[in-house]
């Protein structure tokens, strides 16, 4: 069977609680909401008045993790005041998932991982909303649910053992360690088949916002202005339709403006995460659109 891909035209807080309940699975327990904070100087991340009634819904609780590059977010007391300036604080409870610490969970049967390095606050939570803004991304092609679930999730540490396709987790050794340009995107993969493994397929729900379409990702502080218009609201239970469904909507939007885009993603290979995420079984690259 081909896997179900919904989507709305409409970019509200209305229409983001409906494709959630399109979704027909009850996330439950404590509920952690997976986004990206944003670096400061950047202001393409996900409007907090646009997801804060679905975060109430589900009372739930911001959850990110520090990067592994210099930054605003890399110490933690710098991405407290990211979350803070961003309004993100304002709407909801947030937790720095790697503020005190990390932890290790399995990854079984990757490409080259077999370690996810991850927040210790991730073992708190029963249930996940990968909560992700659609984007290009300068190393990955385009950052999307698969990318929000594996370097998002990761702690500095996990970031990097990512980045280097396992070969260090020192982030001070990060950029004289990145591997061909492949096997940093099927570790992303391998990445998000640890945390599947650990929380269950069944405890995850995943929603991609496409707007605000830059090439660049939300990490970088000074992002490029979009091209091409906004596109939408992409929900699933399936990663990988989810995010093939996205990058499919970009290929053949009428847009004269998604050249730009376009070239980003495809330069870097970035179908390959999905190709990877598919090859562990993460999901599948055959779907449908069910149009809401």
């Amino acid at each position: 069977m081909k896997a179900k891909v919904y989507f709305t035209p409409e970019i509200t807080a209305a229409s983001l609680i409906k494709i959630y309940e399109a979704l027909g699975r009850k996330l439950h327990g404590k509920v952690a909401v997976k986004i990206s904070t944003g670096e400061p100087g950047g202001h393409h991340f996900l409007n907090p008045l646009l997801i804060k009634d679905l975060v109430k819904q589900l009372d739930g609780t911001i959850v990110e993790c520090c990067t592994a590059y210099e930054g605003k977010r890399m110490d933690p007391k710098d991405h407290w005041e990211a979350i803070k300036q961003h309004g993100f604080s304002e709407i909801a409870p947030c937790d720095i998932m790697d503020e005190k610490g990390e932890m290790e969970i399995p990854v079984n049967g990757g490409f080259h991982l077999t370690k996810n390095i991850v927040g210790e606050h991730f073992k708190d939570y029963d249930s996940w909303l990968i909560l992700s803004h659609f984007k290009g991304h300068a190393m990955g092609g385009f950052g999307g649910a698969l990318k929000n679930m594996s370097i998002g999730i990761a702690s500095t540490d996990g970031k990097t053992n990512i980045h280097t396709a396992g070969k260090t987790s020192d982030h001070t050794k990060l950029w004289e360690n990145l591997p061909e340009q492949d096997a940093f995107l099927e570790s992303m993969a391998d990445a998000c088949k640890g945390v599947v493994d650990a929380v269950g397929e069944e405890n995850i729900v995943y929603i991609s916002v496409a707007n605000n379409l830059s090439v660049d990702c939300d990490c970088d502080a000074h992002p490029h202005a979009p091209e091409m218009a906004d596109l939408g609201i992409f929900a699933s239970l399936d990663p990988v339709a989810l995010d093939q469904a996205c990058y499919d909507a970009v290929i053949n939007s009428p847009d004269s403006g998604k050249a730009a885009l376009i070239e980003r993603m495809n330069s870097r290979h970035g179908i390959h995460t999905v190709e990877a995420a598919a090859d562990l079984k993460l999901g599948s690259r055959d779907y449908e659109i069910i149009n809401l």
